[in-house]
């Protein structure tokens, strides 16, 4: 049997922000109230922030910092971390992922990138393939893309719901406030059980997205991450625009809340991610598992015996 006993706050590397809440609160969309993606949000923010270098010089110590939280996550084994990113194309989704975790311990996490669903996963429901990827207890689990592609992209092709293998009769006008009840329950099942969830929408703008795909286009090294249907899909712009509004004004939740994190500015972006995971593991309250007392002494007898090997 094993208890548990408070950390001491002044062994971890703090956060190198001040007044972190102050820094992501702005982000948080407040559970029950409607906001407005384009008056309430803006792509280019960047706080007090002058230069790029001083926020990836705090991101680093946050890194660092992360890093201290997450390995006790891991050793503890009670809770799980669920942090989901949904975004338009070029938003960032990949790097953000790719600094943010860059010091974590690869044994406590995993990315899942979800794609069009196909073959078995169109035998099941929609949440099905996400429920399969969730993190075990003393883990983060980070979805690129999620669930919520059913109540995003297929709100703009409504057209693909009829290539769903889904009873037609429930294809009908009340099928987006369902999917959005089904969602919060089933997230709430998750953190009422054990699993924290974030979920994260890297807030692009337009113009900012034409830039970085031009420079996909124009770059050899980038060419790949680039195709002609993603410039198609730039037509569909205001359409997107309603059902991440809609999605973040049904689905933001006291237990598992949306922050919309600007995203013209990667940089920016990074540190605020890192800064919002890091403030809700502190919260959590982790602690490193203390040992019994006869576990104890087996580990004095253990010692004895190293020390007076030879």
């Amino acid at each position: 049997m094993t208890d548990k006993h408070s950390h001491d706050d002044s062994s971890l590397n703090p956060f190198p922000i001040k007044k972190l809440d102050d820094l992501i609160s702005p982000f948080l969309v407040p559970p029950g109230q409607r906001i407005s993606l384009a008056k309430d949000y803006d792509p280019a923010y960047k706080a007090h922030y002058l230069k790029k270098s001083e926020a990836e010089s705090e991101l680093q110590k946050g890194i660092e910092a992360l890093a201290k939280y997450q390995d006790m996550l891991y050793a503890q084994d009670t809770y799980a971390l669920l942090i989901i990113f949904q975004a338009m194309d070029a938003a960032g989704k990949d790097s953000t992922i790719k600094h943010v975790m860059s010091g974590i311990n690869p044994q406590g996490c995993q990315v899942h990138s979800f794609k069009v669903p196909a073959g078995e996963e169109l035998d099941h429901d929609y949440l099905w393939r996400c429920s399969r990827a969730l993190p075990e207890r003393g883990e983060i689990g980070i979805f690129n893309r999620s669930n919520y592609e059913e109540i995003l992209v297929t709100r703009v092709h409504p057209e693909i719901l009829e290539q769903r293998q889904i009873p037609p009769n429930l294809i009908d006008k009340h099928i987006w406030q369902r999917r959005y009840e089904e969602i919060n329950n089933f997230e709430k099942y998750l953190t009422s059980n054990g699993t924290i969830i974030l979920k994260f929408f890297l807030n692009v703008s337009k113009e900012e997205q034409r830039k970085r795909f031009l420079e996909r286009i124009e770059l050899p090294e980038k060419n790949w991450k680039f195709s002609v249907n993603d410039a198609r899909e730039r037509t569909f712009w205001p359409d997107y625009m309603v059902a991440y509004e809609e999605m973040f004004n049904h689905t933001s939740t006291e237990w598992a809340p949306w922050y919309v994190i600007p995203a013209d500015h990667k940089w920016f972006t990074r540190l605020v991610v890192a800064g919002i995971i890091y403030a809700q593991l502190k919260a959590l309250n982790l602690n490193y598992p203390k040992v019994s007392e006869a576990k104890h002494q087996e580990l004095l007898q253990a010692k004895e015996m190293l020390e007076s090997q030879k």
